[in-house]
């Protein structure tokens, strides 16, 4: 049988990835890298033809194997699959530490740096040979001896140790669910909720009601569940995932790995000279320094707290005028402050769902697009290999008519895959040797799904949530970058690569673009003018709160990956803790171990770099001030946005990126207003 991970087609065959082809596979792969590479670095003669452009493809043949494997993980997890994908993490580290620390090919890369030629590569050639140089010795290229050794066991440690934390986040998750016969139990769910959990239920043969720990679950008992006892079982259940607390199997206990990930996290920085892991996070992203981000931090805490205090203050008062007696809980907050918003609105999800049908919030995610960058977007059935019945396939053409890009969505929750939203590569541009290879992505949700024969039918946050993503999508797929390192997202900081993606989110408010797929899925009405009023009346609704909230997670991050030593999970409590002295306004139960799930800085590539999402706001929200002063649909603006921003990928720092738009330097004003906070 052939490896479809040997010899990819043009997309990936999922279906004829079985896991025991996998290690064969790259263990095959990475071999034949490694003699590659001795034979690249034996060549006298060391350029961009001869040296870069090789590397780029010995990379991309490795991506090309790697990447179905691992999305195939997150989003259609099992055993067998699980464990191939394991047996390969060492390999892969192993392999990684070693290209780094490669002195040989280190100076053979540095060799075209200091040559007379490289001034006369363009801006992506010469930003791709700083990179890789940068990365070199971030990588440990230095190092020598014991510390070489050590470093590399580390690197091996902390891929384990990461995917190990995923894992049991996402067994502990699917391991508990609520069963419920009786309807009154459920009183206040909104009809589609109860729909959605008696398919859940049907799915594993039961009669009455299935409640799953799946955020479309998650939210509608937390929010409309007018049963108490209900809403703490839930909120306990999922704020003690793999933790010591509450139901969750001791083995999933993601206490340990946490202890270990930060421990030789801060052991590899002090190795490459650093006094901390946030140091050396820091030294590829675009803020200056630690000292900064803590700065813009407590900064935007404090223009924010004293809105958050009073709409603490006006929930509690609420509650109370509603009977409730005594101080709101965690697992109250949600539901009086989805009362409040409707008595103060007079608006609700439930009232807005039926105009956001997937069908055509998709149609209308794709028009909009259109206007902004003149690209045209279709969908492709026909003999496209996918993992799931429901996933769909779409390609993407420009002004010429030429396809420039293509992409996988999965959007909604189901078992056994991993939960949140993102976007990640499948394949990556390049042209090489007058070979060009367009950008493939998975855009991946866990929205709502369809309920029967009707279609599924999002909130608003879901709709927000797939623009989101839908926006990392285009900055992987519009780029223009011939050069891999530096096409797409790579190569652009960890701290801007949130601008597109939160950029797109701002459509959503726009009574222009919710014109385009804000209709009525049985009637075709479109969101009449009251309702629209409405919704954008509430937008800033407990804004203050959620900015706090994400300056808690950010400050907890950061903090985290200052400290020299961290010798327990009561270590990393006590740091979280002290945070939420400092910055929260409401009270968390003593239980909640929030840190055992928090996969983005554990398991994903978010750590002591958390504060992205604010930092990226403010460019996001400042670059989308140029469309409210010239247009949301300004052609001009549009495409600017797409030369200066989307094509150029990580071929430039993203603050030349920002300028070239913009004109000027970014300033906080146009998020605080689009906050609604004003200090």
């Amino acid at each position: 049988m052939n490896n479809p991970l040997l010899e990819p087609k043009e997309l990936p065959a999922f279906n004829q990835i079985k896991p025991d082809l996998v290690q064969p596979a790259i263990e095959k792969i990475l071999d034949d890298n490694r003699l590659s590479i001795k034979r690249l670095i034996a060549e006298d003669q060391a350029d961009w033809n001869s040296l870069m452009n090789p590397l780029a493809l010995i990379d991309d043949r490795l991506s090309r194997a790697w990447s179905p494997v691992r999305h195939l993980n997150s989003v259609k997890s099992g055993d067998e699959l699980r464990q191939a994908y394991n047996q390969c993490l060492p390999l892969l580290s192993e392999y990684s530490t070693e290209i780094s620390q490669n002195r040989a090919l280190y100076d053979k890369i540095k060799q075209i740096k200091d040559s007379a030629t490289f001034t006369q590569l363009d801006t992506a050639q010469q930003k791709t040979i700083t990179d890789s140089l940068k990365h070199f010795q971030l990588g440990g290229v230095d190092l020598e001896g014991e510390s070489r050794q050590r470093y590399q066991q580390l690197q091996k440690d902390l891929s384990e140790l990461q995917s190990s934390f995923e894992n049991n986040l996402l067994d502990a998750g699917q391991s508990w669910q609520m069963l419920i016969d009786n309807k009154s139990e459920l009183e206040g769910l909104p009809e589609y909720a109860l729909a959605m959990m008696q398919q859940l239920a049907v799915q594993k043969d039961y009669q009455g009601y299935r409640i799953t720990l799946d955020m479309p679950c998650y939210i509608a008992v937390i929010t409309y569940a007018d049963n108490r006892a209900l809403r703490k079982a839930i909120y306990q259940a999922y704020t003690t995932r793999a933790s010591d607390q509450g139901f969750t199997d001791k083995k999933w206990n993601n206490a340990a790995n946490m202890v270990e990930i930060v421990s030789k996290r801060q052991e590899k920085s002090v190795i490459l000279g650093f006094q901390n892991y946030a140091e050396y996070s820091l030294e590829t992203k675009m803020a200056g320094s630690v000292n900064d981000v803590v700065q813009f931090l407590e900064d935007l805490a404090e223009r924010s707290r004293a809105a958050a205090l009073k709409e603490v203050e006006n929930r509690q008062q609420f509650a109370e005028s509603l009977g409730f007696e005594g101080e709101l809980q965690a697992w109250d907050g949600p539901y009086y402050s989805e009362k409040l918003k409707q008595q103060r609105y007079q608006i609700s999800d439930e009232e807005l769902k039926p105009y956001f049908s997937d069908n055509a919030v998709i149609a209308g995610l794709f028009e909009i697009v259109k206007k902004l960058y003149g690209i045209d977007i279709e969908q492709i059935d026909s003999d496209i290999d996918v993992w799931d019945p429901m996933v769909r396939f779409y390609q993407i053409r420009d002004t010429q008519g030429s396809i420039i890009g293509r992409f996988y969505l999965d959007l909604y929750a189901r078992e056994n895959k991993r939960g949140g939203a993102w976007m990640d590569e499948c394949i990556n541009r390049y042209k090489i040797n007058d070979q060009l290879q367009l950008p493939v992505a998975y855009l991946t949700c866990n929205l709502t799904p369809p309920i029967g024969d009707e279609p599924a039918l999002f909130t608003h946050d879901e709709v927000i949530t797939l623009f989101h993503e839908f926006g990392h999508g285009l900055h992987h797929m519009l780029t223009r970058i011939d050069v891999p390192d530096v096409a797409g997202i790579n190569g652009v900081e960890w701290d801007a690569v949130e601008l597109p993606s939160q950029f797109m989110e701002n459509y959503c408010w726009q009574k222009q673009a919710l014109a385009m797929f804000a209709r009525h899925y049985q009637s075709g009405e479109i969101l009449p003018d009251s309702l629209f009023d409405k919704m954008t009346a509430a937008k800033n609704f407990q804004s203050a709160l959620q900015m706090l909230r994400q300056i808690e997670f950010s400050l907890f991050d950061i903090h985290l990956h200052q400290q020299i030593e961290v010798d327990s999970a009561a270590d990393i409590q006590e740091i979280l803790d002290q945070v939420r002295s400092r910055i929260s306004v409401v009270n968390t139960p003593a239980e909640n171990r929030f840190q055992n799930g928090f996969s983005h800085i554990f398991a994903g590539g978010y750590a002591a770099g958390y504060y992205s999402y604010k930092w990226a706001e403010v460019l996001s929200a400042d670059a989308f001030a140029a469309f409210e002063e010239e247009g949301i649909f300004n052609t001009t603006t549009g495409r600017r946005f797409l030369n200066c921003i989307l094509e150029m990928g990580g071929s430039r720092p993203a603050i030349e990126s920002f300028r070239c738009f913009r004109g000027r330097e970014p300033t906080i004003e146009a998020l605080l207003k689009h906050s609604g906070i004003t200090s």
